[in-house]
């Protein structure tokens, strides 16, 4: 395995003019002209405090982080989201601009050492991590067996912190592709302590956290018409 090459995938900090830029352009321009109706739904939630917090969304389309990272980024909660991709994702520019904003890649197949430290070490220190547990786009919301990453990486940060919270979040759209002035919709389920699942298989907590996730996905798919 080479370390070094692995460790250039992550940036230990997000650039602060590219930052602002991004979330300038992404959420008061983008956003805000592409789609002609936004929702959040939190159902009575509110940001955990002294808890370390891993977002688990449904994975539906490429526009899934930025709408993600305006219900829950830097102006919700004073936090960035730090987001684990496929290698894949981080190629070429797009790579260049995402590892600069927050993004690491992670090999899902046979995790790198600096990419499951950096990880914990994001969870340690309170950070805002999202994994998006179906591991790859899903477009049309197939049922699929959940990764193993998530579960496998909160479990070793329970070593490191005493609270980790995995929020389970649907994500709709109006349409299976999202179109021009069309309407999205994010639902934020109750979080799911960490330390009440301890004794629970892989298989099991997956099991779990996947009939919540579609709960809450339901919930914003009725609130888009689909």
């Amino acid at each position: 395995m080479n370390l070094k090459k692995e460790s250039a995938d992550i940036w230990l900090r997000i650039n602060p003019v590219l930052g602002f830029l991004a979330m300038f352009v992404t959420q008061d321009i983008v956003l805000s002209l592409f789609f002609r109706k936004k929702k959040i739904i939190k159902n009575k939630f509110s940001t955990p405090v002294n808890s370390s917090i891993i977002l688990a969304p449904t994975h539906r389309s490429r526009w899934d982080g930025l709408v993600l990272t305006m219900a829950m980024g830097r102006r919700v909660t004073k936090k960035d989201c730090k987001f684990m991709v496929t290698k894949s994702e981080m190629k070429g520019i797009q790579g260049w601009f995402l590892k600069r904003l927050g993004c690491f890649s992670i090999n899902q197949l046979s995790p790198s050492l600096p990419a499951l430290r950096y990880a914990i070490q994001l969870i340690e220190k309170g950070e805002t991590l999202v994994v998006f547990p179906e591991g790859k786009i899903n477009k049309y919301g197939k049922k699929l067996v959940l990764k193993e990453g998530l579960y496998r990486l909160a479990r070793l940060a329970t070593k490191k912190t005493k609270s980790i919270l995995i929020i389970p979040i649907g994500i709709a759209y109006s349409e299976v592709s999202p179109k021009f002035r069309g309407k999205f919709c994010i639902s934020l389920g109750k979080p799911i302590e960490m330390n009440d699942y301890l004794n629970f298989n892989i298989k099991e907590f997956n099991e779990i956290l996947n009939a919540k996730m579609i709960k809450e996905e339901e919930i914003a798919l009725k609130n888009v018409n689909r």
